[in-house]
């Protein structure tokens, strides 16, 4: 195993996805805890792990403002395709000390600003989008992400509050998906999925007491597939913004998955009725 890779431990330091001014509804005000202090300044953010570092760098609306890595992290960026700008060498365990011993950071780590969250107004000709209600682990967002740009959604629709925020735990979980779909900030969900069904969008929520197996609830030219909080599920006044509530039906004695779990196989089905995605 190269010195470069850490244990695979995760870290356990959410946030938000909302760069709100207010100190008070920020992540120190919430009982997840503080971020590492390499986290701290909402204006920028240390993502690590090649994969993600390599999606960074290949992102013309990333603004890179410094770059660490050691020299096989470097040649496994080179390899990855990345095109590596002047950089700063550092040793592992300066990486450590920066982003906390925890952090599977396999050698490098880079310095960017926040990427700018779109309007609902942005999303143009999109037909499939995923819509989170409060799902607030980075870890299992981060796999949504990643699972959103596996099957060709054009975007991914948070709350400013009770979402997690962009940093390295997120988008080391995404593993590159951050910087490949777009990131949608609405005030209001409620709200904001009135004005999806507008935009001619069927909004298919998935609870696992859902009226409708999720097979028979895709239909229309535009999906936008809406996930509840983990534990929780979607709440009452979502739900009555959906036009159909589906579940997944599990012939086992666990009847309800993990919500990543649920966005791959709701995504799937949503994909395979839209059609493949079109080729940019």
């Amino acid at each position: 195993m190269s010195d470069d890779r850490k244990s695979s431990k995760r870290p356990r330091h959410p946030g938000y996805f909302n760069r709100s001014k207010d100190k008070s509804d920020g992540p120190a005000a919430r009982h997840f805890g503080p971020r590492k202090a390499a986290e701290k300044n909402p204006d920028q953010l240390w993502i690590y792990g090649v994969h993600a570092v390599a999606a960074v760098l290949g992102n013309p609306r990333r603004t890179v403002l410094r770059l660490l890595a050691t020299q096989n992290a470097v040649a496994r960026l080179k390899e990855e395709g990345a095109n590596v700008p002047a950089h700063e060498d550092v040793a592992p365990r300066d990486l450590d000390r920066l982003l906390g011993a925890e952090a599977v950071h396999q050698g490098v780590a880079v310095e960017v600003a926040p990427l700018e969250p779109l309007a609902l107004d942005d999303l143009g000709e999109a037909k499939l989008i995923v819509v989170l209600d409060q799902v607030t682990d980075p870890h299992n967002v981060g796999a949504i992400l990643r699972s959103a740009v596996a099957f060709g959604a054009d975007a991914l629709v948070v709350t400013g509050r009770h979402a997690p925020a962009e940093t390295g735990v997120l988008a080391k979980a995404a593993s590159g998906a951050l910087e490949l779909i777009h990131v949608v900030e609405v005030p209001n969900l409620a709200r904001a999925l009135d004005e999806l069904g507008d935009l001619g969008f069927t909004r298919v929520g998935l609870d696992s007491e859902g009226d409708h197996v999720i097979e028979e609830a895709m239909g229309g030219e535009r999906i936008a597939l809406v996930l509840g909080a983990e534990g929780k599920g979607l709440r009452r006044l979502t739900r009555e913004k959906c036009d159909v509530v589906a579940r997944l039906d599990m012939p086992g004695a666990i009847k309800s998955l993990n919500v990543s779990n649920a966005a791959v196989l709701s995504l799937y089905l949503a994909r395979r009725h839209l059609g493949a995605p079109a080729k940019g």
